[in-house]
This record gives C-alpha cells, structure tokens and sequence, in this order.
C-alpha cells in the first residue's frame, strides 16, 4: 500500500463521493510537519507506557477537546496522542433514534446506522457504541459544513492560533505557523468504520499505541542531546 506521495506527505484517503458529513464513526490520524516529535514522549512506568505531553501537545489535547465542545454533532471516542501524530475515533451523529432491524437488515431511513448511547447487545458492562455495517451516502466532492473535513480545517486552525501565542509568549526562536508554515502535515489519514469489529480493532489499537511507540511506522527516535 503506497500511504506517502513522499517522505513526508500523506497521500489523500479520501473515499471518492463519500458523503463526509454523513452519521457514521471515523479512524483519523494527523501527523506533525516533517514527523517532529514535538508533542510527547513516551515513557516507561513499570512495564507500561505512558504518554508525557509536551507543551505543544498540551494545546493541541485542549484544542481536540475543545472541537467537540462546540461542534454538537461530533463525538469523540477513544483518542491517543504520540510523539508526532495523534489517532482518534470522532462519531458524527445527529440523529438520536435507535437502530431497527428489519428482516436481518438495518435500516433507519437511507441513513448509516450508528447509535452511540444504545448498547451493542444483552451482555452485562458492554457498554460499546452500538456500530452497525453502513450503506455508502454519496455526495459531490466538497468539503461540506459539519463533516470531518470542516472538522479538521477548524481544529488545524485553532492548533495554528494557540501554538503562535506559545510562541510569541514565551518568546520562542522557532518560526511561527501559516498556512505556507503547517504544524500538522496539510493532509490527513482517514478510515470510515463500518462494523463493530472493526470499531473494537481500532479502539484497541489506538489504546495500544504508545506500547508498540518503537515499532509504530511514525517512530522517529529522538535526536542525542
């Protein structure tokens, strides 16, 4: 699988017609400019890894959270950030009623059925997002209001803004953020989810990450001192 154009960039996973506004749950990455590991370490306490924000990393774990304060139709699930790049499960969803099954097959409109606060099945504690396999909802390629591209242009924005007052503020000699200067890479990697076992896979891989940091395909050891 070719996932760079270059050693850097990220090549477009852009589902072609995909409605990117549409309900469903989406595995997105986001990687620092030139792979700099300036948003944690990962650590060992005991025989577990621990992920320690750096102050860059602070700003952008407040900005991640801060998306979703505002944006009433965005949820975030299980979120991790790296030494340079963060993996999280955001979860559009704007219609609240449950999934029904009719004749073996879900359906609720010609709508994806995802429904968060339902759960999965009768077992006691599985307290699961109740994620069913979707339907593809086509759309003209355009970046739509309220869709995961709208998301991650306001939250690359917000980075931007927070990381220059960092800078101006505590008078740093590192060149400020633009749009001809990213913080993050200009592109992103995103998955559509579309079951549930694919939901748990992902989850547990992005709870897994910092202990498998040094085999992870971002690694990049730190620089001697």
């Amino acid at each position: 699988m070719n996932k760079f154009k270059n050693k850097y960039r990220i090549a477009s996973h852009r589902k072609p017609d995909w409605d990117y506004s549409a309900d469903a749950f989406y595995f997105l990455t986001l990687v620092t400019q030139n792979r700099e590991c300036n948003l944690a370490e990962i650590i060992n306490i005991g025989d577990k890894a621990c992920v320690n924000l750096l102050s860059f990393g602070e700003i952008v774990e407040q900005e991640w959270f801060k998306s979703f304060d505002i944006r009433k139709e965005l949820m975030s699930h299980e979120f991790v950030i790296m030494p340079n790049h963060l993996h999280g499960i955001v979860e559009i969803s704007r219609d609240t009623r449950p999934c029904v099954s009719i004749n073996n097959q879900t359906s609720r409109d010609t709508r994806p059925c995802v429904s968060t606060p339902n759960k999965i099945n009768d077992n006691v504690g599985d307290t699961r997002p109740c994620v069913s396999t979707i339907p593809i909802k086509r759309n003209p390629p355009i970046r739509l209001p309220k869709s995961i591209s709208s998301f991650i242009a306001g939250f690359k924005s917000a980075v931007n803004t927070k990381i220059n007052d960092f800078i101006d503020k505590h008078n740093l000699s590192i060149p400020k953020y633009n749009r001809k200067n990213h913080f993050f890479q200009p592109n992103y990697h995103d998955h559509i989810i579309r079951n549930q076992f694919e939901y748990d896979n992902i989850s547990n891989y992005i709870k897994n990450n910092p202990d498998k940091w040094i085999e992870d395909k971002f690694y990049k050891s730190k620089p001697p001192s």
